[in-house]
């Protein structure tokens, strides 16, 4: 029996998705943009201790490889010809910071996370450096001192793990975020692979001087970090190396973006003024502010959007971050079991359609812009006899929505003209019950597209378009159009303003919590600073439990 014709596609380009929850690669025809096959693995947090969070960097890399080789099965099974696959691009979770053994290829220890709290005395003793009002590092970085960014997690790992210390002593050290350690491992690891990163995430790091997109001296000597063990940076579209094992070896690696970058490129959002949303484990909102820095009066970052080509002009953005939207979600279910899958939170909230009162900040890692306030911790408030799991579930989901509407509303103030619609994106989207609370408490209609993978086709078009690679044009005649959903609000604007009102009066109430520093060692007297939320909701998951168990209603 003769073997099946294998479907001719025209060009396609990869698409490596490294999040903090899960890696997926994609597949995307470049004439179309249609999406052929994709793979997706969950990946494990660690919580060492409070405020900590980790991930395994060799899990990461393993989770990219069963990705990519389970989606190249995908294609076959489809008869598609794999080696129609002329690129592939790379996005990732930012600001998550890894060392490795550029001898062995072994990471010294786990990638600190973004999320990650442990440096907060470390950013304190480093505020002490800087003379009084003179913030140099935002100047010149367009970011706070947080502990959001790599610069203090590298700094914390320097000054506390003696074999990296040994390891920088003696030049064996490598340093990058996720991005540099996929193409490094890829393009070869040990045996040559390519130490770099793009200029989107290297303005992440709070090294990299974002007026000149370079390592800046002052920056490294500030937080005395060696220049030697940091990478090369490139543009967001080039060939920066061939993958050397598996189903797409020899291919090019042609495009690196951090993930917030790479969804504002699949939104394609190229003009100055456009902005789009992306909900995943944070809330990301972006707006392209062309060519030049803008910085912001109002909490919200300067950051780099991208840079299409070694030769193109930057274009930069400002960007509102939310610590956590979905992550939110993942804790209801792994953490109180509320859920048992992360889409029943939507089932649980359609069933009662409101909180009932009930507010929920989830301020797990403090709060992001455009507070940058360390000190607060999640809350419920406003619950009642009455209030049950369904309450809480909305709650949560409204929490995203007022989250993104506080740092839309310091995107309008900075940019003095305010965004008619939101463009959003992410798996999030997906929650119709989510999108129609976002465009009720913003009061403007919420776009969201069909096909929700854009920070996938971010990273696969600049892949696509790079110099040498040429599958994929940005010219703005020759984009596919993308249809869109549009959620149109449903409340009233007076409905909609008293309710962020008592969001913010519940935003206050989260600040402050953590008023002393926790030693090294467990203490219990760290339950004096838990939020009073952490025992309603342990009050409320038991009583909720005994109501089911008993089958007595209170």
């Amino acid at each position: 029996m003769a073997a099946p014709k294998k479907t001719v596609v025209g060009p396609l380009v990869g698409a490596v998705v490294q999040g903090t929850n899960s890696t997926r690669f994609l597949v995307f025809s470049s004439k179309t943009a249609d999406l052929l096959s994709h793979h997706q693995v969950e990946l494990t947090e660690d919580f060492p201790r409070e405020g900590w969070v980790e991930q395994d960097p060799k899990e990461i890399l393993q989770s990219v490889y069963e990705c990519i080789e389970r989606t190249c099965q995908k294609l076959a099974e489809l008869h598609i010809d794999v080696s129609n696959i002329k690129a592939t691009g790379v996005s990732n979770q930012r600001e998550t910071t890894v060392i490795w053994d550029k001898l062995t290829g072994e990471p010294f220890y786990n990638a600190i996370v973004w999320l990650d709290l442990r440096t907060q005395p470390t950013l304190e003793n480093l505020s002490k450096k800087i003379p009084g009002n003179n913030n140099f590092v935002k100047s010149e970085t367009g970011l706070p001192l947080s502990t959001y960014f790599s610069a203090v997690k590298l700094r914390w790992i320097l000054d506390n793990v003696r074999q990296v210390q040994k390891a920088v002593e003696e030049g064996r050290a490598l340093l990058g975020t996720i991005d540099s350690w996929l193409i490094w491992s890829v393009t070869g690891g040990v045996n040559g692979g390519v130490h770099c990163t793009d200029v989107t995430n290297a303005s992440r790091t709070m090294l990299s001087n974002i007026h000149s997109l370079e390592w800046d001296k002052e920056l490294c000597d500030f937080f005395d970090i060696p220049m030697d063990i940091l990478r090369n940076v490139w543009s967001s579209s080039d060939i920066y190396g061939r993958i050397k094992a598996g189903s797409l070896e020899g291919e090019p690696i042609s495009g690196c973006l951090g993930d917030q970058s790479a969804a504002l490129v699949g939104q394609m959002c190229f003009q100055e003024g456009q902005a789009k949303n992306t909900y995943s484990t944070g809330c990301f909102l972006l707006c392209n502010t062309g060519h030049k820095c803008v910085f912001s009066a109002h909490g919200l970052l300067t950051t780099v959007a991208y840079k299409p080509g070694r030769d193109k002009p930057v274009c930069y953005a400002l960007e509102g971050s939310v610590g956590i939207a979905g992550a939110v979600i993942r804790w209801l279910r792994d953490n109180l079991g509320i859920i048992n899958t992360s889409e029943e939170i939507e089932t649980l909230a359609k069933d009662v359609g409101t909180s009932y009162g009930c507010y929920f900040v989830p301020a797990f890692s403090g709060l992001y812009a455009p507070f940058w306030e360390p000190s607060a911790r999640g809350i419920i408030c406003g619950l009642s006899q009455f209030t049950s799991k369904n309450h809480i579930a909305f709650a949560a989901l409204e929490s995203v929505c007022f989250q993104t509407r506080e740092i839309l509303d310091a995107m309008n103030y900075d940019c003095g003209i305010p965004l008619s619609h939101l463009q959003v994106d992410g798996a999030m989207t997906n929650n119709r019950i989510l999108m129609q609370l976002q465009a009720d408490i913003l009061h403007i209609p919420v776009i969201k597209p069909s096909m929700p993978e854009t920070t996938a086709l971010g990273a696969a078009m600049a892949a696509g378009a790079a110099e040498g690679v040429g599958v994929w044009s940005l010219k703005p005649e020759d984009l596919s159009v993308i249809f869109m959903e549009r959620f149109e609000p449903q409340i009233k604007a007076t409905e909609s303003e008293i309710r962020y009102s008592t969001w913010k009066k519940a935003v206050r109430k989260s600040m402050g919590w953590v008023t002393t520093q926790y030693p090294e060692s467990g203490d219990p007297t760290i339950f004096s600073c838990l939020p009073l939320g952490f025992f309603i909701v342990s009050s409320m998951i038991m009583l909720i439990g005994a109501r089911y168990i008993s089958g007595i209603s209170y």
